[in-house]
């Protein structure tokens, strides 16, 4: 997903820009790894409602019957939230900006939200006894909320703070198109994006191949979904922008 989001922002913005964004996307996956490691990962229980405090550095989590994919995916959660920010201020951002939002974004934030939502116990949580909002808790799947909205509101800040690129507006304020220098990358950055959604949304449910204990279903059918949801975007923006 991360090579997705590099080559989709790199051909989206002007060509002198293109090292600048490219490293961004690569401190996301570097400095996203490292803090995640060190604080994120606090996200599990035991903890009360509104942050963890267990497990630091994955602090007394190896034993024999731990699943280090765990870290793996939930990893790949967090720097896809700073991916999605990182877009929302390209072409505007220093380099020591971009390395201390990325550490905090992965390292604090994203981990407190993913905390609220997904673990058994979260003030929010659709796991706990007594369940928010109507007794049903916050159902997410695959990030679709928790993912999406903290990068969405992380980004809408950054743009807020750093207001619009250089040259977006003319001297009478007219909006300039300011268009991406390559096609071709964000056409490879899409379909990338979109094979990388295979594994996160069947991998929400653990398994891929193998049956549900609900039933005779292999985990291959929510690929399906992922396939439909991909084409109807496609068709959804193409004509959206026909129009």
């Amino acid at each position: 997903m991360q090579l997705g989001f590099v080559m989709l922002c790199a051909g989206s913005v002007r060509a002198k820009n293109t090292m600048n964004i490219m490293l961004t996307n690569v401190l996301n996956a570097a400095t996203g790894g490292l803090f995640y490691y060190l604080f994120g990962f606090t996200y599990g229980s035991p903890f009360n409602g509104f942050i963890g405090r267990h497990y630091f550095a994955l602090g007394s989590i190896p034993s024999s019957s731990y699943d280090y994919n765990k870290f793996l995916y939930q990893w790949a959660f967090a720097i896809a939230v700073a991916g999605i920010t990182s877009g929302s201020i390209a072409e505007r951002t220093q380099f020591v900006a971009y390395l201390i939002y990325s550490s905090f974004l992965t390292g604090f934030v994203y981990p407190i939200v993913s905390h609220w939502f997904w673990v058994t116990d979260g003030w929010a949580s659709a796991f706990r006894t007594n369940k928010f909002l109507f007794d049903s808790g916050v159902i997410d799947f695959a990030g679709s909320g928790v993912v999406h909205i903290v990068g969405g509101v992380a980004g809408l800040w950054g743009a807020l703070i750093e207001g619009p690129r250089i040259g977006r507006f003319d001297h009478t304020g007219r909006l300039v198109a300011l268009r991406g220098h390559s096609a071709m990358l964000v056409v490879l950055g899409t379909f990338l994006l979109w094979f990388s959604w295979y594994g996160f949304n069947p991998g929400s449910f653990n398994k891929i191949l193998i049956f549900y204990a609900s039933g005779y279903y292999y985990g291959l059918w929510s690929t399906v979904g992922t396939t439909l949801a991909g084409c109807a975007a496609a068709l959804t923006t193409l004509f959206g922008k026909e129009s």
